[in-house]
């Protein structure tokens, strides 16, 4: 009985191999297949995502890309990383990505690697101010606004300027303009390419003729900068320059609404009698010439007619209610402009 049993239980070697490979290369080809299978895209869904690629360790990448919901499986996207890490030497490159789940996870490698990142097209009107471009930016690019304001001050932005601004900030050299940005980029590079403009465009094409103007280059940007934000009808922006121009040559105070907007830090509908009375520096009802630099970022068409001011002999002007201006010569003039425009 006891041989017989022994002959029973008896499996042939060769038998005992071949279950074993069979057994290996089942889950050999299983894992194959799995791998594969994770690595495909999602869905066919071509709607791109933002995905934010912090600096950290492959697995909080693929831990991000799954949570995002454009890679099916994070292990199998970590282990597909390391292994081209290991052979060819690639890394991912931390910034935001446009990435959606019709990629494959190959697709979505090579462009983490290439730092092919997400960029957005961001306009800024002319007129507008440091603070509201930082708004912006937050709002299109999410760029914390701190960053971009700390990156539009300090000693770097009067080197590039090459002389001292007033609280070290660049209110007035940050061209408006479209441009196209990296979302959640640098600040300090986004405010070089806006600097970079305003040089190209305003800076030095006109150096000539901004050497002969009897202002310096910062008082023609503060001038132009109040023109901006006080001139509603194009035709109007290079006599309102000669205006504030006039009375600057008098020694008169320029009595600019705008200017006590900007003191403010922000615009009113309408300004009261009180608020002219604010204490600031930029308060142009307070003291006499311009304000200690640029309340916005003016367009080219004001830096022109801050440049070219016109030739008049008027000292005042009072808005009507489209926007346009009633220019008088005279304090009497004026008062009667004003009575007229408000109908009394």
């Amino acid at each position: 009985m006891a041989g017989r049993n022994r002959r029973e239980h008896y499996m042939n070697p060769a038998s005992t191999a071949v279950l074993v490979a069979c057994t290996v290369a089942a889950l050999v080809l299983g894992t194959i297949l799995w791998f594969q299978t994770a690595l495909r895209p999602v869905s066919s869904d071509p709607v791109t995502k933002l995905v934010v690629i912090r600096p950290g360790k492959i697995k909080d990448v693929a831990g991000a890309l799954e949570a995002s919901g454009v890679v099916r499986h994070a292990t199998a996207f970590r282990l597909m990383a390391k292994a081209r890490m290991a052979l060819e030497g690639e890394h991912p490159k931390a910034g935001a990505y446009d990435l959606s789940p019709s990629m494959s996870a190959e697709e979505i490698w090579q462009r983490i690697c290439a730092g092919q990142v997400a960029k957005r097209k961001v306009t800024f009107p002319e007129g507008f101010t440091v603070a509201q471009m930082a708004e912006r930016l937050q709002e299109r690019l999410q760029l914390p606004t701190a960053d971009f304001l700390s990156a539009a001050r300090g000693s770097r932005v009067s080197r590039q300027l090459g002389f001292r601004l007033p609280a070290g900030l660049l209110e007035g050299y940050l061209f408006p303009s479209t441009y196209e940005f990296p979302v959640a980029g640098d600040a300090g590079q986004m405010v070089g390419t806006m600097l970079a403009t305003f040089q190209t465009v305003f800076a030095q094409p006109y150096a000539e003729e901004i050497s002969r103007r009897k202002l310096s280059l910062h008082e023609i940007v503060t001038l132009a900068s109040l023109v901006e934000r006080e001139a509603r009808k194009p035709e109007e922006r290079a006599l309102i320059a000669g205006v504030l121009q006039n009375r600057l040559d008098r020694g008169m105070r320029l009595q600019c609404d705008a200017t006590v907007q900007y003191a403010l830090g922000g615009h009113r509908s309408r300004l009261l009698y009180r608020d002219l009375k604010v204490s600031s520096p930029y308060n142009t009802y307070l003291h006499a010439g311009l304000p200690p630099g640029p309340i916005c970022n003016p367009g080219l068409a004001c830096l022109r007619a801050a440049l070219r001011p016109a030739k008049t002999d008027k000292l005042f002007y009072v808005a009507r209610a489209d926007g346009s201006h009633v220019f008088t010569r005279t304090y009497e003039e004026h008062q009667q402009a004003i009575r007229q425009v408000r109908g009394r």
